[in-house]
């Protein structure tokens, strides 16, 4: 037998179908492994900065060669102990879990079932927004609004959920999570009728609302409608007990009706972009904007449309957060949840099944990040580090593809259906 028919039996085609199928993922790199590999690259990368973050670790390399393995285990040791307290901090301890389900003390499962609940809320929020955000990025759209559109969401959630006490409560959640939504839905219409009629820039005009809202919400605060007396601070009324979202997992964890919500929009956003015609006008609108005028689309209505879907989801998760774990708003609410989402809709690649696994990616990051910093001296910022790190990498595909020497498939550079711009 000849040297090249023996190389021809023991190569790449002799192989079982599953093993040159996988192989054949990995060789082209799709979304999928490209999105995996970005996040083993993030953590190779928050791996150095945990050495360096770390004294002792640091110092130990001083010897790294007269003695490589006492370099290297303050520096293993050092690492493990971070992410091992990220991963306890958001999913949970393994040790913990064991002896919940092996006690049944209801004080054990509490325990135990924290981080993972504590995670559920950090995502909630920043599902929504997400999901808001990368609705608009379909449409050919950049809403940069979203922080504005949570405030004003929260606003509307905080007085639909104290105007009107007496109201029972399934109809008054649901009254207020509407409010919430409509205030949200307003304050991405104002963008998007601007871009339709005037052809202004939703970038430049969804930002400065941001400041807006910011001002309106302080206004809001110090008024009698909002203001809680006899407090003389800018903090609201209270949203009633009768509006409040439910809990889940009982009452002395945090995760509430709200997941549950912000999982039927997700499959609702699913829904809309690849089954109904609406959402085929906005993905048409999202790859070619002349295509699609010349196919008739009134480009102008869906740009409205789109950017006031975006707004209603977004201020939905603002009705969330109020409704289901702060009951009250005060200046500068939210955080930079409106901000964060541009991040987990890039993450996600703008497609809602994307959006959820990214929102639940930075919850983990969020809940866990506080614990890796209570029981290690890793500072919460490199939760931050290796967020940017991520999307950096998710962002440009070719650096990943150049790293490990994938091949590029044809569109494969392009993270989103389209944003026209």
């Amino acid at each position: 037998m000849s040297a090249r028919s023996t190389e021809r039996e023991t190569g790449p085609a002799s192989r079982p179908p599953f093993l040159r199928s996988l192989a054949g993922i990995f060789l082209t790199g799709n979304t999928f492994v490209i999105t995996v590999l970005a996040f083993f690259s993030a953590l190779v990368i928050g791996a150095v900065i945990i050495v360096f973050a770390t004294p002792s670790a640091l110092q130990a390399w001083h010897g790294f060669f007269a003695s490589p393995g006492a370099a290297l285990g303050p520096s293993w040791k050092a690492i493990a102990e971070a992410y091992g307290s990220l991963f306890a901090g958001s999913i949970g301890s393994p040790t913990a879990i064991a002896k919940a389900f092996a006690t049944g003390s209801p004080a054990d499962l509490t325990r135990a079932l924290t981080p993972i609940s504590e995670t559920l809320v950090a995502a909630t929020p920043l599902m929504m927004a997400a999901l808001g955000i990368a609705l608009a990025f379909r449409a050919g759209l950049f809403d940069i609004g979203g922080q504005g559109q949570m405030i004003l969401g929260a606003a509307g959630a905080t007085l639909g959920g104290f105007l009107f006490p007496n109201l029972p409560a399934p109809l008054h959640i649901a009254f207020a999570l509407l409010v919430g939504a409509a205030f949200g839905a307003a304050w991405g219409f104002i963008p998007g009728i601007l871009k339709a009629k005037t052809g202004a820039h939703e970038v430049i005009t969804s930002m400065m609302l941001n400041y807006v809202a910011l001002n309106l919400l302080t206004y809001l605060l110090t008024s009698a409608l909002y203001q809680a007396p006899p407090r003389v601070e800018a903090i609201s009324k209270a949203v009633v007990p009768g509006a409040r979202l439910p809990p889940l997992l009982g009452h002395s964890l945090r995760v509430n009706l709200g997941f549950v919500i912000a999982v039927l929009c997700v499959i609702g956003v699913a829904w809309l972009l690849k089954r109904s015609s609406t959402g085929f006008r906005f993905r048409m609108l999202g790859l070619n904007r002349e295509a699609a005028r010349v196919a008739g689309v009134n480009i102008e209505l869906q740009y409205v449309l789109a950017m006031t879907l975006a707004g209603m989801l977004v201020g939905l998760g603002g009705a969330l957060l109020v409704q289901g774990v702060d009951f009250r708003i005060s200046p500068l609410y939210g955080g930079s949840i409106g901000f964060d989402g541009i991040t987990v809709a890039i993450l996600g690649r703008g497609s809602p099944l994307g959006v959820a696994l990214s929102s639940l990616l930075f919850g983990a990051f969020t809940a866990g990040g506080r614990t890796m910093q209570v029981n290690t001296s890793i500072p919460l910022q490199l939760v931050q580090v290796l967020q940017a790190v991520l999307v950096l990498f998710v962002a440009a595909p070719g650096v990943i593809r150049t790293i490990y020497r994938i091949k590029v498939l044809r569109g494969g550079g392009r993270i989103f259906g389209g944003w026209a711009g």
